[in-house]
């Protein structure tokens, strides 16, 4: 592979960190104070959900999502900054990946007529899966200092 700058690898790693910054940024941007006391988060989705075209997203979303809302509200938050910490870092990378790659295909069915959100999210799990199949944590990751992953 030829490459300008950069070895492949590391255009590999740069966009899994990029990746993991776009995860930070998302749980940054939430007001957490709204999303855990008044579940705002969780509301807005449940609004999406009860409106959606689909029956399959309304049923799981009635049997999973709603009757857990809080716990729900700290999943989606946290797991968020987790897949952020995860992808900069290099920790556990191919799990951060898959996790963020499932995480972004949920957010795409549930707001299917979101037009903006469909664009984010279907870049994001791209982006997942070309560090996941490059093997983007073998370059700048701690899964690699450590020895956790050749």
């Amino acid at each position: 592979m030829r490459t300008v700058w950069l070895t492949g690898a590391e255009w590999a790693a740069v966009l899994r960190i990029g990746l993991g910054l776009w995860w930070l940024e998302s749980w940054r941007h939430k007001d957490r104070k709204s999303w855990f006391e008044r579940g705002t988060g969780i509301a807005w989705a449940a609004g999406v959900a009860r409106e959606h075209r689909w029956q399959a997203v309304r049923t799981g979303f009635e049997k999973v999502v709603a009757p857990r809302p809080r716990l729900m509200a700290y999943i989606v938050v946290y797991a968020e900054l987790a897949l952020g910490l995860g992808l900069v870092s290099g920790l556990l990378t191919p799990v951060a990946l898959a996790g963020g790659l499932i995480l972004n295909l949920l957010y795409l069915v549930l707001m299917i007529h979101d037009w903006a959100e469909q664009g984010q999210n279907a870049m994001m799990a791209l982006a997942s899966v070309v560090a996941l199949f490059t093997v983007s944590w073998q370059t700048w990751s701690l899964d690699r200092a450590i020895g956790l992953l050749p």
